[in-house]
């Protein structure tokens, strides 16, 4: 569903929520290790979020990835995806149509919709912090 940088964007972002809730900064290697991500990888996924302004960057010997308290309660799913994905993930075809539309929809379509968007909304109203609790309470995991 969401590619293999989008899925390890959103795995970062909620480990440096998860982090950011203890009031401490994460660097690149501890990133990579816990989302099981390459590190080159990782930095270029890092480097999108900074961008996007869903994560602070801090150089310096202290320095590393961060939330701030409003971006943990303001960022949500929907903007990591768009940050990474861009749109792709509300237009496309469910069985990789080109042609695929209102007009000329292909067996799947209508029922393909009803699916996107219910993802727009589940990504539109879940909030990072939201995630980041869960895995602070422990009904949640992050890590195999």
């Amino acid at each position: 569903m969401f590619s293999k940088a989008c899925e390890y964007g959103i795995k970062a972002t909620i480990h440096i929520a998860l982090r950011s809730q203890q009031n401490k900064r994460t660097g690149l290697k501890e990133i990579a290790e816990e989302i099981a991500s390459p590190e080159a990888f990782t930095a270029k996924i890092l480097q999108l979020l900074v961008k996007s302004q869903i994560i602070d960057s801090v150089k310096g010997p202290a320095g590393g990835f961060e939330m701030t308290p409003h971006q943990l309660a303001k960022i949500r799913l929907s903007q990591i995806v768009s940050a990474i994905d861009g749109d792709r993930i509300y237009k496309g075809c469910g069985l990789g149509l080109k042609e695929c539309n209102e007009k000329k929809p292909c067996p799947v379509h209508d029922k393909f919709k009803i699916i996107r968007d219910e993802l727009r909304m589940m990504l539109e109203t879940t909030s990072v912090r939201e995630l980041a609790f869960g895995l602070t309470g422990g009904t949640t995991f992050l890590k195999r």
